[in-house]
């Protein structure tokens, strides 16, 4: 296993069959490789893949053809060397925050001892903030709290491979921009290879090493990848100060637009 790549999808393609029984692509010959411990954003517009991609490398969604490979062993279905974060973290309402993570915990490690599995539930609650609250319902946690829970109960797994789809999408832009930084911290201490799907230039220029680009659909693919040269860790007052920031963020609305212009030219040509 290489380290520059770590994670590699090659020619990855999804098809879906239509109502007439042909298969449309909505992902086409997707290539992408990860070095270990790197974070990668993809952006595009609603409807280009983003978040099948996503559940292809989490093993939810079973490819069509192409190849992906984490840590050396090709994507076959779900496993706990690839957690996963999304929107809504889906808590079950009749546990505590300690048992929504236990719940994984006593799963992946059964042979570790009751004393062992708690210190890494433990562990795991402190690192996201919710030292004090480990013994809150669902139901007595805000929003940004149980997407805590959610990212607790993903590192807590000790994954290879962080996969996070929109994972701040529901949340105001204080909690926002507070647990972009609990996960930063994370991945500071743990270098855990991340990939983060977000419809948000701003937080991807932020946290990514790089950002993968991505085509409309259907026969979405990379367009482009664009390296982020800041240092780790980052300060967000200084990183939002530099020009470099705003020059990032200017070829991705560039891209992001000339893809808008290319959707509504091609429905102009449909429409006749």
């Amino acid at each position: 296993m290489r380290e520059d790549r770590y994670v590699e999808l090659f020619e990855v393609v999804k098809a879906y069959p239509n109502p007439f029984g042909q298969a449309i692509k909505v992902v086409d010959g997707f290539d992408l490789t990860m070095t270990q411990g790197e974070f990668i954003s993809v952006i595009g517009h609603s409807g280009c893949g983003k978040s099948t991609v996503l559940t292809m490398i989490a093993g939810l969604n079973e490819i069509t053809s192409g190849g992906i490979v984490v840590a050396g062993r090709e994507v076959v279905g779900p496993g706990p060397d690839r957690a996963v974060v999304f929107q809504a973290p889906c808590l079950l309402p009749w546990m505590t925050a300690f048992d929504n993570v236990a719940l994984g915990v006593n799963q992946v490690y059964p042979h570790a001892s009751k004393a062992d599995r708690a210190q890494i539930v433990e562990y795991s609650l402190n690192v996201v903030g919710l030292a004090d609250s480990m013994q809150k319902y669902p139901r007595e946690m805000s929003g940004g709290m149980q997407q805590r829970v959610g990212i607790a109960r993903a590192i807590a797994l000790k994954p290879k491979m962080l996969l996070l789809d929109e994972p701040f999408g529901r949340l105001d832009s204080l909690t926002r921009m507070e647990l972009q930084d609990v996960i930063l911290n994370i991945l500071n201490f743990e270098k855990i290879t991340t990939m983060m799907i977000t419809h948000d230039p701003d937080e991807a220029v932020y946290m990514s090493d790089r950002i993968c680009m991505m085509t409309n659909g259907p026969g979405a693919k990379v367009g482009e990848v664009m390296e982020i040269g800041f240092e780790r860790p980052r300060n967000r007052a200084e990183i939002m100060n530099t020009a470099e920031f705003y020059e990032y963020r200017r070829r991705l609305l560039q891209f992001l637009d000339e893809c808008e212009h290319e959707k509504v030219e091609r429905a102009k040509k449909a429409a006749g």
